[in-house]
């Protein structure tokens, strides 16, 4: 099993949080290692979750876990390499 990239600089941004309830099922629980805790988005399509990392990471492998059976019927992974952008004035 590779490293995870995540660390304490990663930012993340999620489409939403089942019943606005970020105590309970916020963000921050999807990295946080424990069995008994998740993120738990709200109802609708699409549901995404965006990760910005400090540095530029090259991934070998993504892990997703969905909770008591649920799973996404269509899965789709995006990935942008910021130094091939125009910079922005």
């Amino acid at each position: 099993m590779a490293a995870s990239l995540i660390c304490s600089e990663t930012v993340s941004r999620v489409s939403s949080v089942l019943n606005r309830d970020v105590k309970q099922f916020g963000k921050k629980y999807m990295f946080d290692s424990d069995e008994e805790t998740c993120w738990n988005s709200d109802q609708g399509s699409p549901q995404w979750v965006l990760l910005d990392f400090p540095q530029a990471v090259r991934v070998s492998e993504l892990q997703v876990q969905f909770q008591g059976g649920f799973a996404g019927k269509t899965c789709r992974v995006e990935g942008i390499d910021l130094t091939r952008l125009p910079r922005l004035l």
